[in-house]
């Protein structure tokens, strides 16, 4: 099979091949190695390669494949990204940031864990924004990601990097995280599939605030089997995170195989009750893609809550996640971080306890302002993004100062997750 075909072939197909004797994970390995020197100068997704612990995992995966009788996971041989938020052993971790320009971690992340565990090969670490805080991929340590159909856009944040790698044949699977849109916002500007678990279905270590419920990791890929195919690895509990839960793994991908959401009833809603600003481009295609659903046997109704105070939610409880996490940080390197994060970091010490601890009872007002219709709902569908990429050199899209939306300096905050 030629090497530009292995790069685009899907994890559950590379198992197949691999089984029938037709490829091997030393030539795939070695095909996606070739893809990234040749592509990756241009658009700058991977910013640390791993090519030599790649080549030698991929040999010894090869050779496994030999041995009768031997277990293999089910990501044996297939190559994978990891973002550059995510800690890898032996292999640099920056956070996008110079304050750890120059840090390796001693021990993986959890879901690094369940991917080795699971036989996948770790590629290299994809860009993000410094700290995750961007809808645009962009850092001091690395430079900018760009979009794969037009360079001159961005690829979205915070999750670009992974994204651009996945559209551009540099592995089938990549993990990426999400607060506020960054698995799903580059997925949509780059044509790939992130997906935001639960809070819990991915367990999440290591992580400062252990019960925060906003931040997810999880899985992204170029199909929903591939998608479906990781998140049956790293889902399911651990006891070093408290908000992980037991759960069916076999069913993510046993929905792949029989897929079915006749009788469902789908809450459709492009703009949130006009709590984000729309383009007519984003919500027309949004829409058209719901009569997908219908045809299937699905109910779709417009319904939608009164989402008027998640503005002073998200402002709530991202400034105090950014205090938390990062204010220990400013008063040596205030002049080297983005202004997006430190702009997040101040408005966060600007919260008393009353007004941060006043925005809990928001969340409450606004879930029984839900009608029958999206209480009676299997799913809500929202467009993944509310605009269209934008030029990669503005940290943010830029919008009339008459709008109204949830926006933070270093992007705009996008809810529109699945219930």
């Amino acid at each position: 099979m030629p090497d530009r075909d292995l790069c685009f072939t899907p994890a559950t197909q590379l198992q197949r091949l691999y089984r029938a004797g037709k490829a091997s994970p030393r030539e795939v390995v070695q095909a996606v190695l070739a893809r990234v020197d040749a592509v990756n100068p241009q658009v700058n997704a991977i910013v640390t390669l791993a090519r030599e612990s790649a080549l030698k995992e991929a040999k010894a995966a090869t050779a496994a494949l030999k041995k009768r009788g031997r277990a293999l996971g089910p990501l044996h041989g297939v190559p994978v990204t990891i973002k550059d938020l995510t800690q890898t052993k032996g292999v640099r971790t920056t956070w996008g940031s110079k304050i750890f320009e120059h840090h390796v971690p001693t021990q993986d992340s959890l879901i690094v864990e369940r991917l080795r565990s699971a036989g996948a090969i770790m590629i290299g670490k994809t860009n993000t924004p410094e700290f995750g805080a961007g809808a645009n991929t962009f850092n001091a340590v690395f430079g900018p990601t760009r979009n794969p159909w037009n360079p001159a856009l961005t690829c979205g944040g915070s999750s670009g990097g992974a994204a651009v790698a996945l559209a551009t044949g540099m592995g089938p699977i990549a993990q990426g995280s999400d607060t506020g849109g960054s698995l799903r916002t580059p997925a949509a500007f780059c044509g790939v599939v992130g997906f935001r678990t639960t809070p819990g279905l991915v367990p999440y270590y290591p992580k400062l605030l252990g019960w925060d419920s906003i931040g997810v990791t999880g899985p992204m890929a170029r199909t929903v089997g591939d998608t479906a195919l990781m998140l049956s690895v790293v889902a399911g509990p651990d006891d070093r995170a408290p908000l992980s839960y037991d759960v069916d793994t076999s069913a993510f991908t046993r929905a792949v195989r029989s897929p079915s959401i006749k009788g469902w009833r789908v809450a459709w809603t492009p703009d949130l009750n006009g709590l984000i600003p729309v383009d007519a481009e984003v919500a027309r295609v949004a829409e058209t893609a719901t009569r997908v659903f219908r045809s299937l046997g699905a109910k779709v109704e417009s319904a939608c809550c009164d989402f008027s105070e998640v503005n002073d939610i998200v402002l709530g409880t991202r400034g105090l996640s950014m205090v938390a996490n990062y204010a220990d940080k400013l008063s040596q390197w205030k002049e080297q971080m983005q202004k997006g994060l430190v702009w997040n970091i101040e408005q966060g010490l600007k919260l008393s306890p009353r007004r941060s601890d006043g925005r809990k009872p928001c969340g409450r007002r606004s879930g029984s302002a839900c009608g029958p219709s999206w209480r009676l709902a299997s799913c809500s569908s929202c467009p993944p993004s509310p605009c269209l990429p934008f030029p990669s050199k503005s940290p943010i899209r830029r919008r009339s100062t008459a709008s109204r939306s949830t926006t933070t300096r270093s992007g705009s905050f996008s809810p529109m997750a699945s219930r």
